[in-house]
């Protein structure tokens, strides 16, 4: 089974508009509802190839209900930890450039993060744990470290995007596959990474602690990944980006279903990037069909060598 942790999940509230006026009124020419969440969206899109999970973690309030409600009508297994206060609402406006305001989270208690804690001790071997998201102010920041040792303790392989030090900390008790982007993969080692050959050695350095994959993404720029044995580069395939949001995560979510088909390392890499991709390129998530055909666009080509 496939577990998502959404620490900090959101009712996100999509704004279109012509032309942003600060100070006066706007109006906007569309608008949308969606459960936000980088664990939630990793579920929506493992859903969308077939592939089951449980959603987790803590929700309160309408929002909450309505963030519940949505997840479980397609079909995804939920066992949120009700707390008090509302689940946050992230307003998003598009216009001529994106603007984000994210809402406050709800108090989340230590008897609420050990009512998670029991839930994930039902993890065994061939389970995989997907930590994904910001850790909210209330909950310590080596709470994902926690729950990555618990994990990998009872043989389950752990999936972690993240960052700053809740990311730092879990990097300890080397989890299976990290995603960092490259602000992210530069900020863990106090560097600028302008391109992705500049990110090779600290790629090696991350494997070499025990992490089995390292996958860097650099937007239009393409991904690398890395293991033990070799680091790839993959291009992104060209296309208009209509969606900034959950295109990270949909790497995640296509990564991980493409090991469980077992796909090589190699196709697995360009299921991943073609899925983030597919999303980008659509104002919903990806979509099987659409992946397949911008997989034909994606080289990979092994950099690590000679480093």
């Amino acid at each position: 089974m496939i577990y998502t942790v959404t620490l900090n999940p959101a009712l996100d509230y999509f704004v279109e508009i012509d032309e942003l006026n600060v100070g006066g009124l706007n109006r906007s020419t569309y608008d949308y509802k969606a459960p936000g969440g980088k664990g939630i969206n990793v579920s929506r899109v493992l859903k969308r190839f077939g592939h089951k999970s449980e959603a987790l973690g803590f929700i309160g309030g309408f929002t909450g209900e309505y963030v519940r409600d949505v997840i479980e009508k397609e079909d995804i297994e939920t066992d949120f930890i009700q707390v008090n206060g509302d689940t946050r609402i992230n307003i998003k406006v598009k216009g001529e450039i994106e603007s984000e305001i994210n809402g406050v989270s709800p108090d989340i208690t230590k008897g609420h993060l050990e009512q998670l804690q029991k839930q994930l001790s039902v993890l065994t071997e061939g389970d995989a744990l997907v930590l994904a998201g910001s850790v909210p102010s209330t909950i310590p920041d080596d709470f994902y470290e926690t729950l990555c040792q618990g994990a990998l303790d009872r043989k389950a392989e752990v999936f972690i995007d993240s960052s700053g030090e809740p990311m730092k900390k879990a990097l300890e008790k080397r989890p299976t596959f990290i995603k960092p982007n490259h602000h992210e993969l530069g900020e863990l080692f106090s560097v600028e990474l302008k391109e992705p050959k500049e990110a090779v050695p600290y790629v090696r350095k991350l494997v070499e602690k025990g992490i089995t994959y390292v996958l860097v993404s650099f937007a239009g720029d393409g991904a690398i990944l890395g293991t033990k044995e070799q680091i790839l580069y993959a291009n992104t395939p060209k296309g208009v980006v209509k969606n900034s949001v959950g295109a990270g995560d949909s790497v995640v979510a296509g990564f991980l279903a493409a090991k469980e088909e077992k796909l090589s390392l190699e196709d697995a890499f360009k299921f991943a990037v073609a899925t983030g991709s597919a999303t980008a390129f659509s104002k919903g998530f990806a979509q099987r069909e659409e992946i397949e055909t911008l997989m034909k666009e994606i080289k990979i080509v092994d950099i690590g060598k000679g480093e």
